[in-house]
């Protein structure tokens, strides 16, 4: 291994240990905490087709998130978050009467 590398290598390590014992903050910090997808609907009072429309993906990857599988990633986790936060908010912008993209969905009552 070049001297170089090794440096780096060493270098990063010193800092992990660092941050491990508190001694440094560290740079980035990821929220990996699930979210209850169910209580966020039902917060809403959505059935799970209406829930899954609203925000784009189909009732069956709902119900495997409802169900504790997969976590919902990206755009759609931070969606869920705006839901959590502010359910109001969330479900005025997104209703079938005021979100475009829902406008020609039909969704039947529970």
């Amino acid at each position: 291994m070049k001297k170089e590398l090794f440096d780096d290598l060493l270098q990063s390590v010193c800092e992990a240990g660092a941050i491990v014992q508190g001694e440094t903050a560290p740079s980035r910090v990821f929220d990996f905490t699930p979210l209850d997808v169910k209580a966020i609907r039902e917060k809403l009072n959505k059935s799970q087709r209406e829930f899954a429309l609203m925000i784009g993906v189909s009732t069956s990857k709902l119900q495997h998130w409802e169900r504790g599988g997969r976590m919902p990633r990206g755009p759609v986790r931070a969606l869920l978050k705006v839901a959590k936060k502010n359910p109001q908010a969330f479900a005025e912008a997104l209703e079938e009467g005021t979100n475009p993209l829902l406008a020609n969905q039909r969704i039947s009552s529970r």
